[in-house]
């Protein structure tokens, strides 16, 4: 590899710029545990913590970049969680294809269920989606 692209793709540690994205997001995710952890108690599950659970969820399951989550609504023995997912990336980006998925879970923020709601491109809007 050329000396000049070499040393674009390195910082000024000499760490190759793969690695720093790769430990950047190990990171980002040991923060998020972390943070959930230190919020979440036993039975007292909040909406915030209810979403990062069901976010977290739906990553581990699908394996698949998230878009957001999209609902967060609690229910007499737990929380329902509503998580957008890039199932299929296109060119131009408005073609890709999106699913919503829904986790069900307890008071604990262990996963009960899950669900794929439905599937639709990009820009094709809430059309399909209705009251809960």
């Amino acid at each position: 590899m050329p000396a000049r692209r070499r040393m674009r793709e390195e910082d000024a540690g000499g760490v190759p710029a793969s690695r720093r994205s790769r430990e950047a997001a190990r990171t980002t995710d040991e923060t998020v545990e972390r943070n959930t952890r230190r919020r979440h108690r036993p039975g007292d599950l909040n909406a915030a913590s209810a979403g990062e659970f069901g976010l977290r969820h739906i990553v581990d399951l699908t394996g698949r970049e998230t878009e957001g989550v999209t609902l967060v609504k609690p229910k007499d023995d737990g929380w329902l969680v509503d998580v957008e997912v890039v199932e299929d990336r296109r060119i131009p980006s408005s073609g890709d294809i999106l699913a919503l998925y829904e986790a069900e879970l307890d008071m604990e923020g262990e996963l009960l269920s899950y669900r794929r709601l439905r599937r639709y491109r990009r820009g094709a809007g809430d059309s399909q989606e209705g009251p809960r």
